[in-house]
This record gives C-alpha cells, sequence and structure tokens, in this order.
C-alpha cells in the first residue's frame, strides 16, 4: 500500500466515481474500476462511499473532492490505527437511529448525526445512509462545522457524547 500518494489515488478514484454517474452509471459497483474498489477497500473505504460522493456532486456540485477527501482520511487513520486495517462486521440499523428532527440541547440534527458519524468512523453505514449527506451539510454549515472536523471530534469523544454535544453548542454560539 502507497501511503504517500494515498491522495492522489483517491483524486482519480473520485474523478473516475464522478465521471461514470454523470454518463448514467447507477451501482456502486459500476462507478469503479476493479484496481480502485481494491485500493479504496485497502484503505478502509467502500466503493459505496464514492458513489454517495458521485451522486451529491453530479446532482448538486457537493461535497466535492476537497470535503470527501478531508472524510476519507479520517475513515482512512482510524480503519489503519484503531481498527487495525480490520473492517467491522458490524452494520448501524437505520431504523434505531434518532429522528432527523430530534434535538439535543435545542440543536436539532445532531441525535442523528453522532451515531452517524460514529457509524462512518467505523465503516458501519449502511448503503442507505451517506455521511455528509445533503442534511447533514445544512448542519454543518449552520454550525460552522468542518465534516471531518466532526468526524475527529467523534473519534476523540467516541465513547463520550456529552463532549461532543458541549463542543457543538460551544462551537455554533462561537460564529
Amino acid at each position: 500500500m502507497k501511503h504517500y500518494d494515498f491522495p492522489t489515488s483517491f483524486h482519480a478514484a473520485y474523478d473516475h466515481a464522478v465521471a461514470r454517474y454523470a454518463a448514467g452509471h447507477r451501482t456502486a459497483a459500476s462507478l469503479l474500476t476493479a484496481g480502485q474498489a481494491a485500493f479504496l477497500d485497502a484503505n478502509g473505504i467502500s466503493a459505496q462511499h464514492l458513489y454517495d460522493y458521485a451522486e451529491d456532486h453530479v446532482g448538486g456540485g457537493e461535497p466535492g473532492y476537497d470535503l470527501a477527501l478531508a472524510i476519507e482520511l479520517v475513515r482512512r487513520d482510524y480503519f489503519l490505527n484503531a481498527q487495525h486495517s480490520r473492517a467491522s462486521a458490524h452494520v448501524l440499523d437505520e431504523s434505531k437511529m434518532p429522528a432527523k428532527a430530534d434535538a439535543i440541547r435545542g440543536i436539532e440534527w445532531l441525535p442523528r448525526l453522532i451515531p452517524k458519524a460514529k457509524a462512518k468512523l467505523r465503516g458501519e453505514l449502511p448503503a442507505s445512509l451517506m455521511y455528509c449527506c445533503g442534511g447533514d451539510r445544512r448542519f454543518f454549515k449552520a454550525h460552522d462545522i468542518l465534516p471531518a472536523e466532526f468526524l475527529s471530534l467523534v473519534w476523540r469523544h467516541e465513547h463520550d457524547d456529552t463532549a461532543i454535544v458541549d463542543w457543538v453548542v460551544k462551537r455554533s454560539t462561537a460564529k
């Protein structure tokens, strides 16, 4: 595995996925070459993640390569160093997630975003969920939070949701 060249290889896979999606390919499996899929897998990133980025990129220009790279660098770091390059066998049960309108300390979406971010960090998102989807991006913009920064925060406080909420409250009121 080439670590130094990760951003370059990820960029090539991202651009390839966006081009394929724009050309009408609508499954995660059809967007990448076998080599690109193997590269992503070796770094703890699924083809579904690239599919989600490509779909939103083509549909609305977001989140874009820069945010995707930042997010996936955090995921990759967690995968390689916390999970020791072993994928989780668990998948988040979407039916048990808080509702989109649920709030904590007056902040809507946050109760839903925390378990979603933990699942992203651990590689446990179901194909039906995307970290940094349109709803997540609205939240991040409203509270002036970089999506990768939030993912890193969740890693630092993986077992302390109160610390995550406190940080978001502080950031949100500071803007």
